[in-house]
């Protein structure tokens, strides 16, 4: 049974990386890869029922902030979700390590996105650019129509600097 944190760790980060992926595509966060997370959270603290019992409180105290920064728009429901499903996973301090790392992890995003203002702009990538051309290209457009930052990189960020310094 010592081989299910790991594993659990190891798809968790594996899910994070994916979700920071397609939260740039698409801006959404689907519930399945939520659902996943938490189920993988609590899969790896099977070994400590009053650790899991920790882990659902401060998820449920952390869901009741959210919730509120949500109902006024500061913050975006799948962002809620995620942040919500990796705390299921993790101790209060982990959870605590997991927002400090975000909000970090959110201002270089920020940064990155107001140094999108000095580039020119580019014109459509045509078929068969490179990835990294047809990002910047998208991510321009978006930048230039007000569109919301993907904030899921930023908490996928803190969620797999979470789980490295917890141990993998």
């Amino acid at each position: 049974m010592s081989w299910i944190a790991p594993a659990a760790s190891l798809l968790a980060i594996l899910l994070l990386l994916y979700v920071a992926t397609i939260d740039i595509a698409t801006r959404l966060i689907r519930n399945e890869i939520c659902l996943a997370l938490a189920l993988l959270g609590i899969a790896g603290q099977l070994a400590s029922p009053m650790q899991v019992a920790e882990s659902l409180i401060a998820a449920t105290i952390l869901l009741l902030l959210l919730l509120a920064a949500y109902r006024r728009g500061m913050i975006g429901g799948g962002d809620v979700k995620l942040l919500v499903a990796l705390a299921i996973g993790l101790p209060l301090m982990g959870v605590v390590q997991l927002l400090t790392v975000t909000a970090l992890a959110g201002g270089v995003l920020a940064l990155v996105h107001l140094m999108l203002r000095s580039l020119p702009h580019p014109r459509l990538a045509p078929a068969g650019s490179s990835f990294v051309r047809r990002v910047y290209a998208i991510e321009r457009w978006r930048h230039l129509r007000h569109a919301p930052l993907p904030y899921g990189v930023a908490i996928a960020c803190g969620g797999i600097w979470t789980i490295f310094s917890r141990g993998l």
